[in-house]
């Protein structure tokens, strides 16, 4: 029988109470350190809360109820945000990021879907009419033209090439009725291309253009809504609008516009009976409805 190693004969030796002393000392040291890591991951979660009520998105006027993909950083505490799902009344939304945190966004967040042109289209009460108007620019690079400014890209645009101011003309043949100008710039994008100061003119030709609108820009991004009113606040009937870019930002020479729309309001298809009194005699009523 061989004789055991002295490294046998100290594994050997019966454990004392220092060892017990250690194995407490670490299962409250890691104790201390989980409960550290719970509190940290709740203020975590109250930061998130906080933050995400700054979180941009939109999501169009059919899409409520659905899962839209967006795109989204809170860069102060790292949480990339991969989806929304809009409440049914349209009052908020849920953010679900990608460590599948829930991230509460207010109504405050969805300030930038009442700008997209695409909502108010979808919701049948406008139309885009830039398409029924013939459209001309004082000056453009080539293959920075008009193809850009309405190819419903973001990614493209109109540059001009020439001396301020930079003109867009966009022509009816018909009076149109014109309610509001979407145009979208984005400075990150373009910076000193940005412009800065917008006229809008409308008139029947270019001798007697008026000027009805004129706007300031402070490094936008996205689309900038341009009501188009009368001095009684209602929708102007013109044959000509023309957007005049006065300056850029950094005093840009050029400028850049990425997308241009014409909206012009619905006519009702149908009324409301309801707004009728009902008829007092049997003869009037039953022809009062449609069996």
């Amino acid at each position: 029988m061989e004789d055991n190693t002295i490294e046998d004969i100290e594994n050997e030796k019966p454990s004392d109470g220092n060892d017990e002393q250690q194995n407490e000392e670490i299962n409250e040291s890691e104790e201390k350190e989980e409960d550290k890591n719970i509190k940290t991951k709740s203020q975590k979660q109250k930061i998130i809360s906080r933050a995400s009520t700054h979180a941009e998105y939109y999501a169009l006027a059919d899409c409520v109820e659905e899962v839209l993909p967006i795109k989204g950083v809170l860069s102060d505490i790292g949480v990339i945000i991969s989806s929304i799902k809009i409440y049914k009344d349209n009052s908020g939304a849920i953010a679900l990021s990608k460590n599948s945190t829930l991230v509460q966004l207010t109504k405050m967040t969805m300030a930038t879907t009442e700008k997209d042109p695409l909502v108010s289209e979808r919701s049948g009460k406008v139309r885009e009419v830039g398409n029924h108007a013939i459209w001309s620019l004082s000056s453009c690079k080539p293959g920075f033209g008009i193809d850009q400014l309405r190819d419903d890209c973001m990614d493209t645009y109109w540059q001009s090439d020439g001396q301020l101011p930079h003109l867009v003309n966009i022509q009816f043949q018909r009076k149109t009725m014109v309610s509001h100008i979407y145009i979208y710039t984005d400075y990150k994008l373009d910076e000193s291309y940005t412009p800065s100061r917008i006229s809008i003119r409308a008139g029947t030709h270019f001798n007697d253009l008026q000027e009805i609108e004129v706007i300031e820009l402070i490094e936008p991004s996205g689309w900038e809504m341009i009501p188009i009113k009368d001095i009684h606040d209602r929708p102007i009937r013109t044959y000509m609008i023309q957007i005049a870019v006065l300056s850029n930002h950094q005093n840009g020479r050029d400028t850049h516009m990425r997308q241009i729309k014409i909206h012009s309001p619905c006519e009702p298809t149908s009324f409301d009976i309801n707004k009728f009194r009902n008829f007092s005699t049997v003869q009037f009523q039953q022809y009062a409805t449609i069996r």
